[in-house]
């Protein structure tokens, strides 16, 4: 994973206020509470004493109790109290184990994985989104997040494989797309047509007033959001479980109807529709090899892969600049 950033990991709503939830991301267990003032805490799911899951045990006065033996911990990882040793004993300052900051806002929480004394004081988000109701799909997929990035950033196989929804009409010549970096947002412009056999594609310096396209956007290192109308988005967090899986989180934005109960069943049959498209995803994602991709592969791109090559690209920059150990080989 790209260090020194800020991860969507968890919808807020999954994490309640009276127990701790256990997950596993950013290749480490972690365990979760909310505090006394509703704060999120975070620290590895590890007992610095015998090794037992914490997110087992009991929340305390807004601290994490071990299940096991009854150490307390507090949401920096120091253990406040030893049961065994009595209240009154000191604990050592060497009984603690990490903790990560976090981040809440827009039904997400985020966590800073990096140095401390490097944390960004808040994650980007499309903040445009906040004025949109939406419904949300979480979804396990059995690949690398860059795969499932890659995925939304491919403009060439809407034909295929979604020729039943998104890629009716098989417009299968790609004009371009037009890529535009700015800092860690990419946007890309999509301009799909029929290929009539005589038609040859645009080059992405060739296209006019691509501003006027349909276009989508992806911010380091895992949101994304699909502009499928000025009151219409589809959102997408790519969050890393491990080397080999992903939870994606979808959400289905609109500002179309404000009305509650009508805009909860518009937000429920936009919710149901995007589960169709990202199954179509799915089923042809999860069969690629690697598993996780890189900035040198066996693969032979083409133009209509800009959006892809400048991930990969700019992916590995950050990997490379923000590395923790120059010899380290970070996911």
């Amino acid at each position: 994973m790209i260090y020194n950033q800020w991860y969507v990991i968890l919808e807020s709503k999954e994490l309640g206020k009276s127990k701790s939830v256990k997950v596993k991301r950013l290749n480490e267990n972690l365990a979760l509470w909310r505090d006394e003032n509703g704060e999120v805490c975070c620290i590895s799911d590890k007992c610095c004493h015998r090794g037992a899951s914490l997110s087992c045990g009991k929340i305390i006065n807004g601290k994490l109790e071990c299940p096991f033996h009854g150490f307390i911990y507090d949401k920096a990882g120091n253990v406040r109290m030893i049961p065994a040793n009595g209240k009154n004993k000191p604990v050592p300052q060497t009984m603690k184990i990490q903790a990560f900051k976090t981040f809440e806002a827009y039904g997400f929480i985020w966590l800073w994985w990096g140095d401390d004394d490097k944390t960004e004081k808040e994650p980007f988000f499309f903040k445009e989104l906040e004025h949109f109701s939406y419904a949300t799909l979480k979804d396990h997929w059995a690949v690398h997040y860059s795969r499932a990035i890659e995925n939304q950033l491919d403009v060439v196989h809407l034909p295929f494989v979604h020729k039943s929804t998104i890629g009716r009409g098989n417009r299968t010549l790609v004009n371009g797309p037009v890529v535009i970096r700015e800092k860690e947002l990419i946007t890309f412009y999509v301009n799909n047509v029929k290929d009539d056999g005589k038609t040859v594609p645009l080059k992405p310096d060739e296209i006019a007033d691509y501003e006027k396209l349909f276009h989508l956007q992806f911010h380091y290192p895992n949101i994304w959001q699909n502009f499928i109308s000025e009151k219409i988005r589809a959102f997408a967090a790519f969050v890393p479980v491990d080397d080999e899986n992903t939870i994606v989180y979808i959400r289905y934005y609109q500002k179309l109807i404000a009305i509650p109960i009508l805009k909860e069943l518009f937000n429920y049959i936009g919710k149901i529709s995007s589960i169709i498209i990202l199954r179509q995803d799915k089923r042809v994602v999860i069969t690629q090899l690697p598993k996780k991709s890189g900035p040198k592969m066996d693969e032979r791109l083409i133009m209509g892969d800009k959006p892809i090559i400048e991930y990969r690209k700019h992916r590995q920059e950050l990997i490379e600049s923000n590395s923790r150990n120059p010899n380290e080989n970070l996911s």
